[in-house]
C-alpha cells in the first residue's frame, strides 16, 4: 500500500474526505461520488470515524473496500473517545492485518460537541463514557508502538475549541507533529489563518507537512452550521455570497462559493502548502469544479 508520508515527500498531494454511509440511500450517493472522483486520481482519501461498534465497522468496511476494490489510497480515522486501550490496540492491529497503513489519529470531542456530517478532521467521537486515552498524542504513541502506520493528526488554524489559548494549542500540536508524519487542518476560510499556523509551528521547530482542509460553501443555509462545526464564515465572505444570491439566487451562491474556495486554494498553495484536502460531504460536483478551476483536471466534466 502507498504511504501518505511518502506521497507528501514526493510532492503536492490532493485528497478527499468521506464519511461512512448509514443507510442504503447514503451508500448509493457515496458510490456515485466515488465513481465521479476516482478519475481525478486523488493522492489519497480519508474516511471519518464516529465510534461505537456499528460505526467502527462501517469505517473499517469502507476503508478496506476502497483498498481492495478501487485504485484509491485510503486513510482510516480513529478517535480515543469511548475506547479502552485494548480496544484501540485491537482496531489498529485489525487495520494492519488488512493492509491499511494510513491512519488519522484523533482525540475526539465529547458527544455533545460533535459536529454534524463527519466533516472536520478533529471530530468523530462516539457517545458513551470517556476512554482511557484522552489526547491524540497518546493514540499516535500507541500506533507507533504497534508499527507500520503513516500517521496524520488534526490541526486547527484558529486553535482547538478546548484549548485555553492559542499558544497552548500550538504547543500541543507541535508535540503531536513531532511524533506524527503530517497534519490536516480543520476547514478555514482565510489564507492568513493557515499562514499564521505554519509560521507558528516553524517557530516551535516543527516543519512536518500540514495540509489545508478546504470546505466549499455552496449555500447560505450552510453558513450557520460552519460556526457550529468549528470555523465561522467571515463577514466579507458572507457579503459576497449574499450579493451572489441577489444577482441570481441559489445557483449564483453556489458558483460564488466555488470561486471563493478556489481562491483560497490558490492562496494557500502560493504560501507553500504541500497540497489540498477537500471535505466533500460525500458529494463530488463542487470538488470537481474546483479541480477544473485550479487546472488540476481541466478535461473532466462538472456534471453530476
Amino acid at each position: 500500500m502507498v504511504r501518505i508520508a511518502d506521497l507528501l515527500a514526493a510532492g503536492p498531494t490532493y485528497s478527499f474526505e468521506f464519511f461512512p454511509p448509514k443507510s442504503e440511500a447514503e451508500l448509493n450517493t457515496l458510490v456515485h461520488t466515488l465513481r465521479d472522483l476516482e478519475p481525478l486520481a486523488p493522492s489519497f482519501v480519508s474516511v471519518t470515524y464516529r465510534g461505537g461498534a456499528a460505526s467502527r465497522q462501517r469505517t473499517y468496511d469502507l476503508v478496506t473496500g476502497m483498498l481492495h476494490t478501487t485504485s484509491l489510497v485510503p486513510m482510516a480515522h480513529l478517535t480515543c473517545v469511548a475506547h479502552s486501550r485494548l480496544e484501540l490496540a485491537e482496531i489498529l492491529v485489525d487495520y494492519a492485518k488488512a493492509g491499511v497503513e494510513n491512519l488519522m489519529a484523533l482525540g475526539g470531542d465529547p458527544p455533545e460537541q460533535l459536529a454534524p456530517g463527519g466533516a472536520a478532521p478533529a471530530e468523530g467521537a462516539p457517545g458513551g463514557a470517556p476512554g482511557e486515552l484522552h489526547h491524540a498524542v497518546e493514540l499516535v504513541e500507541m500506533a507507533r508502538v504497534i508499527g507500520g502506520f503513516s500517521i496524520g493528526v488534526a490541526a486547527h488554524p484558529v486553535g482547538h475549541p478546548a484549548s485555553p489559548d492559542l499558544a497552548t494549542d500550538r504547543r500541543h500540536l507541535a508535540a503531536k507533529l513531532r511524533l506524527a508524519d503530517f497534519a490536516i487542518t480543520q476547514f478555514f476560510f482565510e489564507a492568513g489563518e493557515y499562514a499564521r499556523l505554519i509560521d507558528e509551528l516553524h517557530a516551535l521547530g516543527v516543519d512536518r507537512p500540514v495540509l489545508p482542509g478546504i470546505m466549499p460553501i455552496t449555500s447560505l443555509a450552510s453558513v450557520p452550521r460552519m460556526a457550529a462545526m468549528g470555523a465561522a464564515v467571515p463577514g466579507w465572505m458572507v457579503e459576497r455570497l449574499e450579493a451572489a444570491e441577489h444577482r441570481g439566487g441559489a445557483a449564483s451562491v453556489r458558483a460564488e462559493g466555488v470561486r471563493l474556495a478556489t481562491e483560497l486554494c490558490q492562496e494557500v498553495l502560493a504560501h507553500g502548502a504541500p497540497g489540498l484536502h477537500f471535505y466533500t460531504l460525500n458529494r463530488s460536483s463542487a470538488t470537481r469544479e474546483i479541480y477544473r478551476a485550479l487546472g488540476l483536471a481541466p478535461e473532466l466534466s462538472t456534471a453530476g
